[in-house]
């Protein structure tokens, strides 16, 4: 093999490697086509969002029926408002519920919706609000409720046993 063809198939082989991880920087950015088509917007509060970002699927039953489309601080209420894209092919019943997820222990975040039972649906147009709600779960914060729930019974444990030592 001459020169001039090694050095044709090596910079074949770099330009797929480059355009390979750039296809990888869009999926894990969720820049990928994803198109929803027609789409009717509603809003939640949320009292902690954790690391939901705009762009994140909504899914229900595990089907991705929209994308998160921003995210706002609420200075009356002091909680974040999230605004919902959710394709008009998939209607949802008034009292829906709403809750972020995360996939897997440490993957990306995403909403769920939950269907209720109501008979009217949501609209745009003032009835496009998601009353019931479930925070994020953040990790942190679990893990510091666990440590601290240990150290609390060391403690309790620790000051128990000297008080049978001086009886």
């Amino acid at each position: 093999m001459d020169r001039t063809t090694m050095d044709l198939w090596v910079g074949l082989f770099v330009a797929a490697g480059i355009a390979a991880l750039i296809g990888l920087a869009m999926k894990v950015g969720n820049l990928t086509s994803d198109h929803l088509g027609d789409t009717y917007t509603v809003s939640a509060h949320f009292d902690d969002i954790g690391g939901l970002k705009p762009r994140a699927p909504i899914k229900s039953a595990g089907v991705v029926v929209g994308r998160v489309d921003s995210i706002q601080f609420d200075t009356k209420r002091y909680d974040a408002v999230v605004t919902l894209k959710i394709d008009k092919h998939y209607k949802f019943p008034r009292d829906t519920f709403a809750s972020i997820n995360t996939s897997g222990l440490l993957g990306e975040q995403y909403v769920t919706l939950e269907a209720g039972g109501d008979e009217e649906m949501l609209e745009e147009n003032g009835k496009g609000k998601i009353d019931h709600t479930q925070p994020a779960l953040v990790l942190e914060k679990l893990i510091g409720q666990f440590v601290s729930g240990k150290a609390s019974e060391g403690d309790s444990g620790t000051s128990q046993n000297t008080t049978e030592n001086t009886q």
